[in-house]
């Protein structure tokens, strides 16, 4: 039985995203090694450390309260920084691709643990583990919102959401493709 899938509409999304438990952890491991998290965690370099972490993607890079650099982490730690505002009308997009090439790049990479954060770690961040496992695991969506929120509440803004249906509908396309 071959069924078609459709992306959910943003309204759909949102009401999934909305339902469950709300996290009030600092960061929580999403995925095997990846690591979702708030700027908390990313300014505690003790707490990195125990966790192991070998590599921090900042998805607010120069904003209020994340300033994350190669020199605020040192040489234990490999730091990537991607300058995104957490507003609907930010293109996010861009950022799916590169993004996603580093974590997988990462999660290769024997005994290497990343922490993805941004500000709250629930939208811009979320919205970047949301793109990796669409881009580099193939899950639709809805798959990945369900998967991540498994272990985090996460509620991208409404604009990244529908950045994040616009990549789905276009990976369901090329993925169509090559089935057929």
């Amino acid at each position: 039985m071959d069924t078609e899938y459709e992306t959910p509409s943003v309204k759909d999304l949102e009401r999934i995203l909305y339902g469950g438990i709300r996290s009030g952890n600092h960061v929580d491991e999403v995925w095997p090694n990846l690591f979702l998290g708030d700027m908390s965690i990313a300014n505690d370099r003790y707490s990195l450390w125990k966790l192991r972490i070998s590599h921090v993607l900042n998805a607010a890079h120069g904003k209020a309260h994340c300033h994350g650099s190669h020199e605020f982490y040192g040489s234990s730690v490999e730091y990537y920084g991607v300058p995104a505002d957490d507003s609907p009308s930010f293109n996010l997009s861009p950022y799916f691709q590169p993004c996603a090439d580093f974590i997988h790049q990462v999660l290769n990479c024997p005994g290497a643990r990343l922490l993805v954060h941004c500000a709250v770690g629930v939208s811009r961040s979320a919205s970047l583990v949301l793109a990796y496992l669409m881009i580099h695991h193939q899950l639709p969506l809805l798959e990945a919102i369900i998967t991540v929120k498994q272990y985090r509440w996460i509620f991208p803004n409404r604009g990244f959401l529908r950045q994040l249906r616009a990549l789905d509908i276009k990976l369901n396309k090329t993925k169509h493709k090559t089935t057929t």
